[in-house]
């Protein structure tokens, strides 16, 4: 089996066109849309909540049969039919057109696919089996979402300034990995999240400071 390589993309603003309108196009247009993806949907019918997202002009509907040009244009393409004939020869002009295409139900015939995903804010974890199945992918994650509750949306958030922080006021490089250590301590997180960061950028890293002080002092 050909190997598969771990990526995050940036999806604001870049069109993902999926084929079909039912459950599977629902759960991969919402995901699409959760990461700032301009998203357009060709299908004859639409699920519900699909109908929902066109008439709030959250994404663009196509009423037809797919064809090939409804490619045009397209950053990533999903072939998420009920109909297997249909996605596979959609998936076919997708590479034709040397667009990277997902297949629904035949992960392993497309040219990505697609992780059971835990979103905490800022924070995203993925688990994924290289697919072979998305059962086993999803109990992994429902145990992370125990793990990694939503407080890590808030943690998340307090890092993003904490790094910035650092980044302007610790020249040092190795300064830096020490003091960004510190900071992701779950304890250190929370603090910082339930009470507020400092208004200044140089005393937040001055109490960084202080927690790695005693640490490498000599």
């Amino acid at each position: 089996m050909a190997g598969w390589y771990p990526i995050m993309l940036r999806l604001d603003g870049r069109l993902c066109v999926v084929i079909g309108g039912g459950q599977v196009a629902e759960r991969k247009t919402a995901g699409l849309l959760e990461a700032g993806a301009k998203v357009r949907v060709v299908s004859p019918e639409l699920t519900p909540a699909l109908s929902r997202l066109v008439s709030e002009a959250a994404m663009e509907w196509r009423k037809k049969e797919a064809e090939p040009s409804d490619w045009d244009g397209a950053f990533l393409a999903f072939a998420a039919t009920d109909r297997p004939e249909v996605n596979r020869a959609m998936a076919e002009a997708a590479k034709e057109s040397g667009i990277p295409v997902n297949v629904a139900d035949e992960g392993e015939s497309g040219d990505f696919i697609l992780p059971a995903v835990l979103r905490r804010g800022d924070l995203l974890l993925a688990a994924g089996v290289s697919g072979s199945g998305p059962a086993l992918a999803a109990r992994i994650v429902r145990e992370l979402a125990e793990r990694y509750g939503p407080e890590y949306a808030g943690y998340a958030a307090a890092y993003r300034e904490v790094r910035a922080a650092v980044r302007s006021y610790a020249e040092n490089p190795e300064e830096r990995r020490r003091l960004l250590a510190a900071a992701a301590e779950e304890e250190v997180l929370a603090e910082w999240a339930s009470s507020g960061l400092p208004g200044d950028p140089r005393g937040l890293v001055d109490r960084l400071r202080a927690r790695v002080r005693p640490n490498h002092e000599v």
